[in-house]
């Protein structure tokens, strides 16, 4: 298993690459805030259908989503790498030449419209129209890769890559690899027999913020993730579900996800009172939308793992607890929108609130 090394260890050249990184990683946030969230919503509203918000309880660590696909929420699965996978991975993220985003390659799709003519430097990062190509290709199937430019080695240059991009790692292995890490197990999944191994398979979708129960591209975003701590550079992974109607983000950082929920009128005064605004600033600020009685926020949760979803510091072998909670809430904050960057986030506990 890589340890990732931090920012002080890193050459001069590193460290560029891993800043660049950064701040094109706080820009892909909130792009994709946008599309998997704030679009959604007005998809239900050109529906008029009224939205499904999440409830609190789903939002708890372990807490199991009920299964219903809805048609007018965007989902997508995005793999951001801070650098380039190597060729000899290809057959568990499968990154190939006949799915590498070309003109070619993207105008064989039919469901794909691309917003404007398409030109070469499109699929980079750096161009300005690249969030509106990302939300062009967000139909497609699996996952799309964005990663370093691997033609370059001169400067850092990050590009989409690949599209329809499936991750093929045995489950079974993803299990085996964060079980010997953490100490669960010194050599195979089945070593302690199968219920244990169930356990261990349970406990790796809790690490990474699901039930065990999903499936499709949550579970794509879960074995991505363990597969890709193997690699010598950091990346990040983005899922919009359209049955549990979150964006979770899973990187060096952990697990946190971004979810539309509804704030009563009077918390919203009591904010804007804490942080001295005036109320309809805040609405301005912070709210997607506004009712008679709420307004409609952007809640992001911040998950923190706890000891026994850590390597142990001692380094000997410990048995599962199936019953201990690898994940607790660490931090929730009513989110600025994308298109308020001088506003700060602030802080709202209302996950163990009452609805």
């Amino acid at each position: 298993m890589m340890n990732w090394p931090y920012r002080y260890h890193l050459s001069s050249k590193m460290k560029l690459r891993r800043s660049l990184y950064e701040v094109l990683r706080d820009q892909l946030d909130g792009n994709l805030m946008q599309l998997a969230l704030i679009d959604s919503y007005r998809n239900f509203i050109r529906a008029e259908e009224p939205y499904p918000f999440v409830q609190k309880r789903e939002l708890k660590p372990r807490a199991r989503v009920a299964e219903q696909e809805f048609i007018y929420h965007n989902h997508f699965l995005i793999i951001f790498c801070e650098g380039t996978i190597p060729s000899n991975y290809k057959k568990y993220i499968r990154f190939f030449d006949n799915n590498k985003v070309t003109k070619d390659s993207i105008e064989k799709l039919p469901y794909i419209t691309i917003h404007k003519k398409y030109s070469a430097n499109l699929r980079y990062f750096n161009n300005p129209s690249f969030n509106y190509f990302i939300k062009d290709m967000q139909p497609v199937d699996y996952a799309l890769l964005i990663q370093n430019d691997p033609t370059i080695k001169s400067q850092n240059r990050y590009m989409m890559t690949h599209f329809h991009v499936r991750v093929d790692w045995p489950i079974d292995d993803a299990t085996e690899d964060m079980g010997q890490n953490l100490r669960y197990i010194s050599k195979e999944l089945y070593e302690r027999g199968e219920k244990y191994a169930a356990n261990l398979h349970h406990k790796l979708f809790e690490n990474y913020g699901f039930h065990h129960s999903v499936g499709g591209r949550r579970t794509a975003a879960v074995v991505a993730a363990q597969f890709l701590k193997r690699m010598p550079f950091i990346s990040t992974i983005y899922v919009s579900s359209a049955e549990a109607r979150t964006l979770t983000r899973i990187s060096e950082r952990g697990v946190s996800k971004y979810v539309l929920i509804k704030v009563p009128v009077a918390d919203i005064a009591r904010l804007a009172r804490e942080h001295r605004m005036r109320f309809d600033n805040f609405v301005e600020r912070y709210m997607v939308d506004m009712g008679d009685d709420c307004g409609v926020g952007i809640l992001h949760v911040i998950y923190r793992n706890s000891i026994y979803s850590k390597p142990p510091e001692d380094g000997k072998m410990r048995r599962l607890r199936p019953d201990y909670q690898w994940l607790s809430v660490h931090d929730q904050l009513l989110l600025p929108l994308p298109s308020q960057p001088e506003a700060f986030p602030v802080r709202y506990n209302t996950i163990y609130s009452t609805d």
